[in-house]
C-alpha cells in the first residue's frame, strides 16, 4: 500500500494543472477531479473538511460526506440541531476542503450554506440503509449524553418505534453549500504549484492562477 501510494503521488506531482486544460466551470472540473479520485481507489473520496463560525467569528470543523452535486453547490446531510447547523443558521458562511493527499490535490470551496427542501432531504432519506435511519432519530447530535449505553438503547427504542418504515425527522436535513470561490490545487516538484480558482463574476466564472 505504502509503494502503491508513492508511486501514486509522484504521478500526480508531475502533472501540471493548466489554464487551457481547465474545464469552464468549476462544477465541472469537480466532477472531473472526483471521478480521478474515485478511479484511483482513494478512500471516502466524497469525504470533506467543514468549516463553519459563529456569529462571532469562532471557528469549527470536522469531516463530511458530499452527498450531492449539481449546477448550485455541494451538498451534505446533518441534524438541525448539531454545532454545524447552529452555526450556520447565525453564520450561513462556510467552507469545505477535499483532502487527495495521495493525489497531491485538493479542492476548497468557499460560499454561503442554506438548508435544503424537506422534499430534497426525503428523496435523500429513503435511499438510506435502515440503521442510518435510526441513528439519526436515536442521536440528538452535540447534546451531551451520560453513556454509550444511553445511546444503544435510544437506538433500541426507535427501532420498535418505527418498526417498518422510518420517516424523514423534523429535525434532520440538507445544507447546500453555494460556492463563490472554487480553487483547486495540484502539487508539483520543487513547491512549483498549481493553484487555479474560480471565482464567481454575477452569472459567470473567472478563471485566474494563484501563487503557490
Amino acid at each position: 500500500m505504502k509503494n502503491t501510494l508513492a508511486l501514486m503521488r509522484r504521478r500526480y506531482t508531475s502533472t501540471r494543472l493548466l489554464e487551457s486544460d481547465a474545464a469552464a466551470d468549476p462544477f465541472t472540473q469537480f466532477r472531473s477531479w472526483l471521478h480521478d479520485s474515485v478511479t484511483a481507489g482513494l478512500p471516502e473520496p466524497n469525504a470533506m473538511v467543514l468549516a463553519t463560525a459563529t456569529r462571532d467569528g469562532v471557528p469549527s470543523s470536522r469531516h463530511v460526506l458530499l452527498k450531492e452535486l449539481d449546477d448550485e453547490g455541494f451538498v451534505f446531510f446533518t441534524n438541525h440541531g448539531s454545532r454545524k447547523a447552529s452555526e450556520l443558521s447565525d453564520n450561513p458562511h462556510a467552507s469545505l476542503c477535499f483532502p487527495w493527499f495521495p493525489m497531491e490535490r485538493q479542492v476548497v470551496a468557499c460560499g454561503t450554506a442554506a438548508a435544503i427542501s424537506r422534499e430534497e432531504s426525503q428523496a435523500y432519506w429513503v435511499t438510506r440503509p435502515r440503521d442510518s435511519q435510526i441513528g439519526a432519530w436515536a442521536s440528538q447530535q452535540s447534546t451531551v449524553i451520560g453513556s454509550r449505553e444511553e445511546l444503544e438503547s435510544e437506538a433500541a427504542a426507535m427501532a420498535k418505534r418505527f418498526p417498518e418504515e422510518v420517516p424523514l425527522p423534523d429535525f434532520w436535513g440538507g445544507f447546500r453549500l453555494v460556492p463563490d470561490t472554487v480553487e483547486f490545487w495540484q502539487g508539483g516538484l520543487g513547491r512549483l504549484h498549481d493553484r487555479l480558482r474560480y471565482r464567481r463574476a454575477g452569472e459567470a466564472w473567472v478563471l485566474e492562477r494563484l501563487a503557490p
